[in-house]
């Protein structure tokens, strides 16, 4: 007998089209907007859309004032920052990220952090036949990259030992840091020193070279690495790969101290 993968129930799909009108209804006024309205702008039956402005209200997407009226919650304030700073983030790098690919002649990435992984949000690909490619939106845990180590490092002891604990130091190479005690090692003294290496511990063959990005209230909010053949990375690249993330850092308005 075969099974069949169950398509998304027409109801559902209703849901977020109701739940999209909504929105956009809200969005479209500078005042929090009465159920009322709401109901004779989208459509929607008076019990409809306040059983759907009640679910988007439990998850923080919309707010009640106490006048019954509704405006776009923090949630998706939040959310929208995120992918404005993102986007910032990349259109800024990119140029400086060129400079460094075309200077050291090796593949540059800029990723962010998302819960225990770094995300590769932009990359400046190396222009030669062998070269190291990570995909843009691919992910890896933090220990095993060397924006990652540097991230655990930055926030301390604590957060390193609590991230072990959820991420068990699952080994991708043989060189992967499977114990606490050689992780805190590394993370601690890559913060102190403002960069770290990544010596073939999420891919056999592979070396990369890390240092953070901070925007203008000093929060770490992206890291910038340059991948590379093993036999490949040179330490004399640390200082410009770390010079770029300067670079990239004061234009988002950062000062350090």
């Amino acid at each position: 007998m075969t099974t069949r993968k169950k398509e998304a129930r027409p109801d559902s799909i209703q849901v977020i089209e109701r739940l999209t009108r909504l929105l956009d209804v809200i969005a479209g006024h500078e005042d929090p907007v009465s159920l009322k309205i709401l109901s004779a702008e989208t459509g929607l039956h008076p019990s409809t859309a306040f059983r759907i402005l009640a679910s988007l209200a439990e998850y923080g997407f919309v707010e009640r004032t106490t006048r019954g009226n509704y405006h776009l919650g923090v949630k998706l304030m939040q959310l929208g920052s995120r992918v404005h700073a993102s986007v910032d983030i990349r259109k800024i790098a990119l140029p400086l990220m060129e400079q460094l690919r075309d200077r050291l002649g090796e593949t540059v990435n800029l990723t962010v952090r998302e819960g225990d992984e770094v995300v590769y949000i932009e990359r400046s690909l190396a222009k030669r036949m062998i070269r190291v490619e990570q995909v843009i939106g691919s992910r890896a845990p933090l220990h095993v990259t060397a924006v990652g180590k540097l991230i655990l490092g930055d926030q301390g002891e604590a957060a390193c030992r609590s991230y072990a604990k959820r991420s068990k130091l699952l080994a991708y190479t043989k060189n992967t840091h499977t114990k606490i005690t050689a992780l805190l090692q590394d993370c601690i003294a890559a913060a102190k020193r403002g960069y770290s290496l990544d010596n073939e511990e999420a891919e056999l063959g592979v070396g990369c070279i890390g240092t953070l990005v901070h925007d203008a209230s000093g929060h770490v909010v992206a890291g910038l690495s340059i991948s590379a053949p093993i036999e490949r990375r040179r330490d004399e690249w640390i200082a410009q790969v770390m010079e770029t993330g300067a670079q990239i850092s004061k234009q988002l308005g950062y000062h350090a101290t």
